[in-house]
């Protein structure tokens, strides 16, 4: 695994992901240009531009060459008209000032979702597999990919399971309070921990010669019931209760193979929901069993 360092980076998006990709980069020796809507306090030593990609014309204040942009934005309505405006709409805007603006731009990343697979078989997966949503944030999420795509820019594509971690526990807390439940039949997950997501993308900046599409998932699809029961032992909390629930089954149940990202050299601070939830056992203080 390997780092960038001395290049500039457009992070768009400074959310869950993005802040901690911020801080990495920076780490590492880079000059970050922080775009965002919103700028926060905790945000007060980044290089803070405020704009909106739904507006172009803001776009001009970005006032740097850039070798890299990272587009990581998030939907402001959890429908059909929230995604297609910050994905479709926005990156298309982004792409049309880089092409305008950025001559020596080196790479495009675009956060994208397992949401563009409709496989809900429990099948396996790759980047070769079909792509066919069923969901409309599926939908548009594949409609940006294949924008994307469809420029002359050297890009890569990374299509990221449930991202989990730190201010991330709604799992984890349903088992704590016993609310949670699972379905009689597996019902496989995706996750990757939200340090691993900010790892990939630097690592994949890092590359001489990316591939255009990535799966970013850890090492094991699970069966949400061998999760939940895991985090039931871990927290000494009672069993999730077992009862029959298409909506789970609906909302995924395919396993997907990571085999691509670990062909690049790219090696995992949590490869599995254990080690991820484990750690957030340990700071949250319940029980005494969370070990991977």
């Amino acid at each position: 695994m390997s780092f960038i360092t001395d290049s500039t980076v457009l992070v768009v998006g400074t959310g869950y992901v993005g802040s901690a990709l911020v801080l990495r980069l920076r780490a590492t020796g880079n000059r970050v240009i922080a775009l965002t809507r919103q700028p926060r306090a905790a945000m007060a030593g980044e290089h803070v531009v405020t704009a909106d990609v739904l507006e172009p014309a803001s776009l001009t204040a970005i006032d740097a060459a850039i070798d890299y942009i990272v587009y990581l934005v998030s939907p402001d309505q959890p429908n059909d008209e929230g995604y297609r405006a910050a994905y479709v709409d926005g990156i298309r805007n982004v792409l049309e000032y880089s092409a305008l603006r950025q001559p020596s731009l080196k790479r495009v990343l675009f956060a994208s979702s397992t949401a563009v697979y409709g496989q809900s078989d429990g099948s396996w997966v790759d980047e070769t597999s079909p792509t066919e949503p069923t969901s409309f944030h599926g939908q548009r999420l594949l409609e940006a990919e294949r924008l994307l795509g469809a420029w002359v820019l050297p890009h890569s594509v990374v299509r990221f399971g449930g991202i989990y971690g730190p201010g991330r526990q709604r799992l984890l807390t349903s088992v704590i309070d016993g609310t949670a439940s699972v379905a009689h039949e597996p019902v496989y997950t995706n996750r990757i921990h939200r340090d691993d997501c900010a790892g990939l993308l630097v690592h994949l900046m890092s590359l001489q010669s990316a591939d255009s599409l990535y799966l970013g998932v850890d090492h094991e699809p699970a069966d949400r019931r061998a999760v939940l029961e895991w985090l039931a032992r871990a927290t000494q909390s009672r069993p999730p209760a077992v009862k029959d629930d298409p909506e789970q089954r609906r909302q995924g149940n395919k396993r997907c193979s990571n085999s691509r990202v670990l062909a690049t050299g790219y090696r995992f601070a949590y490869p599995s929901f254990r080690e991820g939830y484990a750690e957030m056992i340990d700071r949250l203080g319940h029980g005494s069993r969370a070990s991977p």
